[in-house]
């Protein structure tokens, strides 16, 4: 086989076979042997049951809320960026990451939420290792996930500014969410209706956008800048926090999720038509480091840039926030869990593929700062861009220089969807379609993030203040809803993605690691030692790889350019995080040590673990 001179389509079934066995296998295997789900345990969905935050929620619709929750910048903007790799590592870390890694993480980060009552990963650590460690714990997911919610609205507000129609079917999104959280909320077995209704309005809205968008004071009144929607995002942030949950933020997930997986299934049938080579090759010459994109070498920096595609840590903040709360049954775990873990892998190897379709030279023209980018070509000139005029001519949008992944990626897209029979000539419908579907990816991360900050807050401030943990007590709620908002809202009115998605990367992984860790500690606890390999060497691995990278960024990258404050947040990252992993791997040493021995009836030596 050509490495070099790959079909896309071989990718594509490649990745849908790999990800069915392990559904059907690997998936089953840790249901039902390493987890033993059970669904005569009570959810707390249906033991707190409050028609607020707590509610028994059907198993599609929670399937749409997790997935639109979980599936941000990262399976899109990830893989595209590591690209200057070549396709082959990213694609070899996402099919292996995300049914080793990624899935089980989900998987078992949820289980334990659920056997703890829906409580956040912080609370789980304070009652499985010990309250120091927990505590260390809380305060680094609520600082890493400050650092993820400014990255991802960061990376949204690339795609969304001064794009009127994206904007403007984004914002419809919104009350059409609202029309159907309320006919699922008070007429009984409406979920197809509701889907039905919802997604026709969705189309329409977005075919219609595009004709409103001609009306100038329709254009002008969407056409928003950067400041504005950086305010904007984070009072929508706030409303969707503080809100009943299945008002707006569930079935506005929900309603995304259609044009989420609908975009993605386009792309595969556009793949299916075209099937276009892939026209980046395996590896460049940028994997031992220096490329315009990454810094860093492919290893060990490929398992950062692609967090959310195969493994990510801010799975572990949903995982323990909104979706525990709503899980009818354990064996759910499973449907939810994993395969929303794998569906998003899928999205990340479609990704991976509309980057690498396009030439090397356009990739590198879109991805290079203008500044920089005479000097990359004085030094690989034989990456000049080729077509990139021509498709900066026909979208109407000068192309060069829009780093960031998101530009590269709605190019890399429209070009398939453009080469589809009888779909030529509407090249720039196709990619400001693709800057919608990016930022639709990415804001129903954001709402559901600033929900279970809050829910954070309120748990770290209850052990200080105990009406703070009264989650019917409103003024407790709106207060720590602001407090959390304004955390991730001034970071993102006053930063740019450049300077704010590398340590996300880093703190993102951290967290994966961390709820892995934590996790493994449960299973030891509930004698499952056997077992718990399966999540303690990937934890451990990504422990390890993600301190290296980060030891990188900071030596090679943040320090020479003088970035200090960024060198600083990344260093108090990984201090918190090694205080959690010394205190848990203590911990493992403990329970191990707690064994009793006696002679079986054949008269050999047994030893047993004791359940805490």
């Amino acid at each position: 086989m050509d490495l070099d001179n790959m079909n896309a389509l071989t990718l594509v079934f490649a990745s849908i076979l790999i990800f069915a066995i392990a559904y059907r296998f690997y998936g089953v295997f840790m249901a039902q042997k390493v987890l033993r789900l059970n669904d005569a345990v009570t959810t707390p969905a249906v033991e707190f049951a409050d028609g607020n935050d707590y509610i028994k929620t059907d198993r599609k619709v929670l399937f749409g809320h997790h997935f639109a929750a979980i599936a941000a910048a990262g399976p899109l903007v990830g893989p595209v960026l590591a690209a200057q790799f070549g396709y082959l590592p990213g694609t070899l870390w996402i099919l292996i990451g995300c049914v080793l890694g990624g899935g089980v993480h989900d998987m078992v980060v949820l289980f334990a939420s659920v056997r703890h009552k829906g409580q956040s990963l912080a609370t789980i650590a304070s009652k499985e290792i010990g309250p120091v460690v927990g505590g260390i714990a809380g305060m680094a997911v609520l600082f890493i996930l400050i650092l993820t919610l400014a990255g991802l609205s960061l990376a949204c507000i690339s795609a969304m500014h001064e794009a009127p129609w994206s904007l403007f079917t984004i914002i419809l999104t919104m009350p059409i969410a609202i029309f159907m959280g309320l006919l699922m909320r008070y007429k009984a077995g409406s979920v197809t209706l509701a889907s039905i209704l919802g997604g026709i309005l969705l189309i329409v809205g977005i075919i219609a956008g595009h004709r409103l968008m001609d009306i100038p004071m329709i254009h002008n009144l969407f056409d928003w800048d950067v400041k504005t929607i950086s305010i904007a995002i984070a009072i929508y942030g706030f409303f969707a926090s503080v809100l009943p949950i299945w008002l707006l933020l569930v079935p506005r997930d929900y309603l995304s999720t259609y044009l989420k997986i609908g975009t993605i299934l386009m792309l595969a049938v556009g793949i299916v038509f075209v099937h276009p080579t892939i026209q980046m090759p395996a590896l460049t010459n940028f994997i031992h480091g220096g490329g315009p994109v990454i810094g860093g070498p492919v290893l060990p920096f490929i398992f950062i840039v692609i967090a959310c595609g195969a493994i990510s840590g801010f799975h572990a903040i949903i995982a323990t926030g909104t979706t525990p709360k709503m899980l009818g049954t354990e064996r759910e775990i499973l449907f939810v869990g994993y395969g929303a873990m794998l569906v998003e892998g899928f999205v990340a190897i479609m990704a991976l593929i509309a980057a690498c379709t396009l030439l090397p030279g356009d990739y590198f023209a879109i991805n290079t700062p203008v500044s920089d980018y005479a000097h990359f070509l004085a030094q690989h000139p034989e990456l000049k861009a080729v077509d990139l005029q021509h498709f900066s001519e026909r979208i109407g949008v000068d192309l060069h220089g829009r780093t960031g992944g998101a530009v590269s990626l709605a190019v890399g897209m429209a070009h398939i969807f453009d080469k589809v029979p009888f779909m030529d000539n509407v090249m720039a419908y196709w990619y400001n379609f693709a800057i919608m579907f990016e930022a639709v990816f990415i804001l129903t991360a954001i709402d559901a993030g600033t929900r279970v900050g809050r829910f954070f807050l309120q748990e770290m401030l209850g052990n200080v203040f105990p009406a703070f943990k009264d989650k019917d007590w409103k003024p407790g709620v709106w207060l720590c809803s602001a407090i959390f908002t304004f955390s991730w809202g001034y970071l993102v009115f006053t930063g740019n993605v450049s300077s704010i998605w590398p340590l996300f990367g880093i703190s993102n992984q951290l967290l994966a690691a961390c709820g892995l860790i934590v996790c493994t500690t449960m299973l030891i606890r509930m004698n499952r030692g056997k077992y718990a390999l399966f999540t303690a060497i990937p934890g451990v691995f990504m422990a390890g790889i993600t301190f290296w990278a980060g030891y990188l960024q900071v030596v090679n990258i943040y320090l020479p350019k003088g970035q200090l404050l960024l060198a600083s947040l990344a260093i108090l990252a990984m201090l918190l995080m090694l205080l959690v992993f010394m205190g848990t791997f203590r911990k493992w040493y403990q329970l191990f040590k707690k064994e009793t021995t006696f002679i079986d009836q054949n008269g050999e030596l047994v030893k047993t673990l004791v359940e805490r």
